[in-house]
């Protein structure tokens, strides 16, 4: 049963310990809508997730998360692992928020918690968006295999206050390390592939790192992925493939496919770096990627 109360979890680290500062005066809005809040604090990577698994478990139906697209991943996780039909609510206050700019949540907090405030108290019944899933880890917007996942867990052993521009920093320093081009087999409903790749990137939304438009096709309600598989480019080549990759032109380039799949296996020759919503992975060969229908509901 829903009560008058809502549950707010907070990763105090989230945007350079943006999502900590803004607690009282999110909590303050949507105390606003006529609900008492309780707060909940995640102390360490998993943590986030672990709590939200237990109290959906519970009976909880509403939970809010403020913080980037680490945090919802969590969340998602915690509440599909529930097998429960508690609805999310999200306060983007994170480095990326690539997930709300999906969804169409305002990015700026404010808004975004005013208008939550105003759903909750007008008993806007939430909207279903399709989840992703890879092996047994659920994704709400992207994942990848390759190239991108090597820039994302670059990207995460930084800790400098420059939002998306970090990822930019990320892809020089992967380039210095060089490209990795590993034989992989993908078999998807319409595309097969079969020798060596630089990326496979699987999207449930048209954005990564905050900044690169990567599947312009990509909606998360419309019951299918968007994959983009690239073969292997030279240094020369990805710089000027980037400007391309920010504006969402680069899927007519003749080092790309893509597609639209409802599942799909890869397999590579030897264990490779994978993300899910910028979660880096452990080392894997074998995946199996599917999506779920209007699997998760979203307080909007």
């Amino acid at each position: 049963m829903t009560t008058n109360s809502i549950d707010l979890f907070v990763n105090p680290t989230a945007g350079r310990g943006r999502a900590g500062r803004r607690l009282a005066e999110i909590r303050r809005l949507i105390e606003a809508s006529g609900a008492s809040v309780i707060i909940h604090e995640s102390g360490h990577v998993g943590d986030l997730e672990t709590q939200v698994r237990g109290l959906v478990s519970s009976g909880v139906e509403r939970i809010i998360v403020a913080g980037g697209d680490g945090s919802i991943h969590e969340a998602v996780n915690g509440i599909m692992d529930a097998d429960t039909d508690a609805s999310l609510g999200i306060v983007p206050s994170g480095t990326g928020n690539d997930f709300a700019k999906a969804a169409g949540i305002p990015l700026e907090w404010r808004a975004a918690t005013t208008l939550l405030a105003s759903r909750i108290a007008d008993n806007v019944a939430p909207r279903t968006i399709d989840v992703g899933r890879m092996n047994d880890r659920y994704f709400a917007n992207g994942a990848g295999i390759g190239l991108d996942a090597k820039v994302t867990r670059i990207a995460r052993d930084y800790n400098w206050p420059i939002g998306d521009l970090v990822y930019l920093v990320a892809i020089l320093r992967t380039m210095l390390d060089g490209i990795a081009t590993p034989e992989m087999q993908l078999e998807a409903e319409s595309l097969r592939w079969d020798g060596p790749l630089t990326l496979a990137s699987v999207s449930n939304g048209p954005w990564i790192g905050g900044m690169f438009h990567i599947a312009p096709m990509a909606k998360n309600d419309d019951g299918k992925l968007e994959l983009m598989v690239a073969a292997p480019v030279t240094r020369t080549r990805i710089f000027s493939l980037l400007p391309k990759l920010m504006k969402g032109e680069h899927l007519d380039e003749t080092e790309v496919e893509h597609c639209s799949i409802r599942r799909l296996t890869v397999r590579s020759a030897s264990p490779v770096p994978s993300h899910l919503d910028g979660e880096v992975q452990p080392l894997q060969s074998d995946f199996e990627f599917e999506i779920l229908p209007g699997a998760l509901s979203l307080l909007q």
